[in-house]
């Protein structure tokens, strides 16, 4: 059975989706609280509580990420994970009580489904009760609503969705990645680059377009529905690392994204990885951020390998 983020021990994952509005809501746990760094990307990311990652903030504890549908109006969503691990007396203790940092980030899936539709607070804290070490991919989560291969807009698209993989190393090092997968550009092979999933011909059924080459033809506009992209991911280690050592980790993850996504970081992407460390394993920290690149870069293509477009986009097992 292929690797789950999950395989890095304290590190729980649950989902919830809205049907009807075609978007949904992933949230990863840590129990212990993880250290946690962000590498950011691209020029659309949409945050929230992210401040706390970036070197020079005091605090480096993470008690969840949250990752979300709905654009920006899905931020709110994560006041559900807030309100439950506060219930359970999880967070940063002050002399009010406890305060759970739970970094949060969103796609834009807004018209996939109703044009309305964001994850709810109620959504977020039913994903965090059901969260374990098991968890649906493809079109599950924030990744219920994702789509991919955007360059002539999302009526030339397809699916993409939720995925995970994990790497071995020497001593019991665990890297596992997490990725929500709405990017503007093609899903492809990494040793090949050949296309799994991407923006269609719309004159030849059946065929890509291939974004990256029509744009090193000069034959390539972006079309007017270039802001809603974006590819979240999560990379987690059992390896003992502080911000530092985990923003060189969440550096290195991104060459996985590139690797997998072409084009990818454009103007037109807000792609972002989160990186957590969760144990207190010995390892080098290079060893670390290779394994990261790498399982990302098959937890993105399983994302769209495991989506169902339920016939209103392609998916790539059609």
């Amino acid at each position: 059975m292929p690797g789950k983020i999950t395989d890095v021990p304290g590190l729980l994952v649950g989902n919830a989706e809205d049907e009807s509005g075609r978007t949904g809501v992933t949230v990863v746990l840590c129990d212990p609280p993880a250290v946690g760094a962000l590498d950011r990307r691209g020029s659309a990311a949409s945050t929230r509580q992210c401040d706390s990652l970036y070197p020079d903030h005091m605090l480096s504890r993470v008690d969840a990420i949250v990752l979300a549908g709905g654009s920006a109006f899905g931020l709110g969503c994560s006041n559900g994970v807030m309100d439950e691990l506060s219930a359970r007396g999880v967070g940063m203790p002050t002399p009010y009580g406890t305060i759970p940092i739970v970094p949060t980030a969103v796609i834009f899936d807004i018209g996939i489904g109703q044009s309305a539709a964001a994850p709810t607070v109620a959504m977020a804290r039913a994903a965090t009760k059901n969260a374990a070490a098991d968890f649906a991919e493809g079109s599950a989560g924030a990744g219920y609503g994702a789509t991919i291969g955007k360059l002539l807009g999302v009526k030339s698209a397809m699916k993409g969705g939720l995925g995970t993989a994990a790497r071995c190393g020497e001593k019991g090092l665990i890297v596992g990645a997490l990725a929500v997968v709405n990017a503007w550009g093609d899903i492809v092979e990494t040793d090949n680059g050949a296309i799994i999933a991407g923006a269609r011909n719309p004159e030849k059924p059946g065929e890509f377009l291939d974004t990256a080459k029509l744009l090193g033809q000069g034959k390539a506009r972006p079309a007017s529905s270039f802001e809603q992209n974006t590819v979240l991911a999560v990379v987690a280690t059992n390896a003992k690392l502080d911000k530092i050592g985990c923003g060189l980790i969440a550096r290195m993850a991104q060459t996985g994204m590139a690797r997998a996504i072409r084009p990818c970081h454009s103007p037109f992407d807000g792609d972002l990885v989160f990186a957590l460390s969760s144990g207190e394993l010995s390892a080098d920290p290079v060893a670390v951020g290779q394994m990261a690149a790498d399982a990302l870069a098959e937890a993105i293509q399983r994302g769209v390998r495991l989506a169902d477009g339920w016939g209103l986009l392609p998916d790539a097992r059609e």
